[in-house]
C-alpha cells in the first residue's frame, strides 16, 4: 500500500550513516547519493532521507527474514553506538511469532526491525 517514505532530518551523513548501518542486514543499500538519500534492494526504491526539520513522533518498521536478521540489525546499531530502544523479543500479544527490536535513529524516531517467521 505504501509506494515509499521519506524523511527529513538536519544532518543528512549522520542519519545515512545509521541507516546504512541497520537496512544492510535486510537487503537494502544507499541507491541514490545525491541531495536526497535513497535506499533500495534490487526490486524498490522506497526509502529516501532529505534535509529538512525532522518529525520525531514517527514511528515505522522494517521487515526482516528472519530472527536472526532482526537480532544482527540490533548488535550492529549497538557497536555503532546507535540507540537501542528495546531488544529483541518476542510480542505474542501482537501474534504468536512477532519478533521484532526498536532503535532511535538520530532524530529519535522510533525504528523497528520485525519477523513475523517462526524459528
Amino acid at each position: 500500500m505504501i509506494d515509499h517514505l521519506e524523511v527529513q532530518t538536519r544532518d543528512v551523513d549522520l542519519l545515512c550513516d545509521f541507516y546504512k548501518t541497520v537496512l544492510e542486514p535486510v537487503g537494502y543499500a544507499l541507491k541514490i547519493d545525491d541531495a536526497a538519500k535513497g535506499f533500495g534492494n534490487e526490486e524498490r526504491m522506497d526509502f529516501f532521507i532529505v534535509q529538512g526539520e525532522p518529525s520525531s513522533e514517527v514511528h515505522y518498521a522494517f521487515q526482516s527474514c528472519d530472527r536472526k536478521t532482526v537480532d544482527r540489525v540490533y548488535s550492529l546499531a549497538g557497536k555503532k553506538g546507535f540507540t537501542l530502544d528495546r531488544e529483541p523479543s518476542l510480542a505474542p500479544h501482537i501474534h504468536p511469532n512477532y519478533y521484532a527490536a526498536y532503535l532511535r535513529d538520530p532524530d529519535g524516531r522510533l525504528v523497528e526491525f520485525v519477523s513475523h517467521s517462526e524459528e
